[in-house]
């Protein structure tokens, strides 16, 4: 179950947000919990609408496709703070991502009542038309006296504090799914992705066959593309093409770029493509994503994209344990996205970061224990999460 966490805080420091990193560190088996900053939203002004800000935006979409939230709120002067006030208002101005979505409140404070009182104003606030969400009735977690209340690892010192708060997790799970029988799925319709390219965009190079082997050769005549030793800007330097292609080719990872049209664009590596964890070849640059895996792979490259197009996941990882056990493979879809938030197209690298453990382990003196959590330091446990779609995509590999 996907829920995202709000720090109700704008404050550097939180206890409201070491509670929630709580959770996330700790319950982890029951849910994967995302937690959502506030400090970067702007003051709620309806004369100057934010609405579309990358900003605001964003804890739409993640609030929109998780399955609950969880607002962690402190008190000020007897009710919650402005800043999440304010984010609350910019939620039910133009947008309104929390109706009908099931909510939980906790909080924590100083003093002997933990933000009692600022939880029952944010009941009534959550509970207005604009806003509209449902709110898990009673169950409070008041957290009091929060700067005793953690030990030197952010962790709860108190057992019976760490199995209410377990009881009443358990219990919004439940709500969650009591909800979900009532109201049907809430979660977006997201749109199916146009995997063939058959549009454009502004980047896009028209005039070339997106299915042509020298897509590459073509589209560079067709813009005048730079090469050799020209000289490239970049936002933190200056490089020619050469040394670009240089330090690319150096990174101890296979890259992939694919734009926000599905087109593939760009892969790094030179070696052999039977020497590649995830085999590519020239020709497949310029080519749709279509293109580039088995049909049956389509609706698992789809879902992917989905993901991190609608901003649901940033990165999605998949495990492939088929390239033998003296590898430790992980393809990881991490979206882009340009100076204004908007989604620009996935960069997937692929390593294997088996070394990388093996160097680490012998630097530390710390070895892998299979099948526990709670090694000193260092375990063999992963979880692989996400839709089962996501197995059947093999990077820009077109292998039956």
């Amino acid at each position: 179950m996907k829920l995202v966490g709000i720090v109700g805080s704008n404050a550097d420091k939180s206890y409201n947000r070491t509670l929630l990193q709580y959770i996330k560190k700790h319950f982890s088996d029951k849910f994967d919990l995302e937690l959502i900053e506030i400090k970067d939203v702007p003051l709620f002004n309806q004369s100057n609408d934010q609405t579309n800000t990358p900003v605001i935006q964003s804890i739409n979409r993640k609030i929109l496709n998780a399955d609950g939230v969880i607002i962690a709120t402190p008190e000020h002067n007897h009710t919650i703070p402005a800043s999440l006030k304010s984010v609350l208002e910019w939620l039910s101005f133009k947008i309104h991502p929390l109706e009908n979505k099931p909510v939980m409140i906790i909080g924590a404070s100083y003093y002997d009542q933990g933000s009692s009182r600022a939880q029952l104003h944010l009941r009534q606030i959550l509970d207005a038309p604009g806003v509209h969400a449902l709110v898990m009735p009673g169950n409070e977690f008041l957290l009091g006296k929060v700067r005793e209340a953690f030990d030197d690892n952010n962790d709860l010192k108190d057992a019976k504090t760490v199995e209410f708060l377990s009881n009443v997790l358990d219990k919004f799970l439940r709500y969650i799914e009591v909800i979900s029988e009532l109201e049907g799925t809430k979660k977006p319709e997201l749109e199916k992705e146009d995997l063939y390219c058959e549009g454009s965009i502004d980047t896009t190079i028209d005039g070339v066959d997106k299915g042509a082997d020298d897509w590459v050769e073509q589209a560079s005549e067709k813009v005048h593309a730079v090469e050799g030793d020209t000289y490239v800007k970049l936002n933190r330097g200056i490089l020619t093409v050469n040394q670009l292609n240089h330090f690319f080719a150096s990174m101890p990872m296979e890259l992939t770029y694919a734009d926000n049209n599905n087109q593939f664009l760009y892969y790094n590596y030179t070696k052999e493509d039977k020497d590649m964890l995830a085999s590519r070849h020239p020709s497949q640059v310029g080519n749709p994503l279509a293109y580039c895996h088995p049909e049956k792979a389509l609706n698992g490259v789809n879902w992917v994209v989905q993901q991190l197009r609608s901003g649901a996941q940033d990165c999605v990882r998949v495990h492939v344990p088929t390239h033998g056990p003296d590898k430790f493979v992980v393809h990881n879809y991490q979206a882009i996205h340009d100076d204004e938030g908007n989604y620009a197209g996935i960069n997937e690298y692929i390593l294997d970061f088996k070394p990388i453990v093996d160097w680490y382990l012998k630097q530390t003196g710390q070895t892998l224990t299979p099948g526990t959590d709670t090694v000193s330091g260092a375990s063999e446990s992963s979880k692989h999460t996400g839709s089962s779609d996501a197995d059947a995509v093999s990077s820009a590999s077109k292998t039956e």
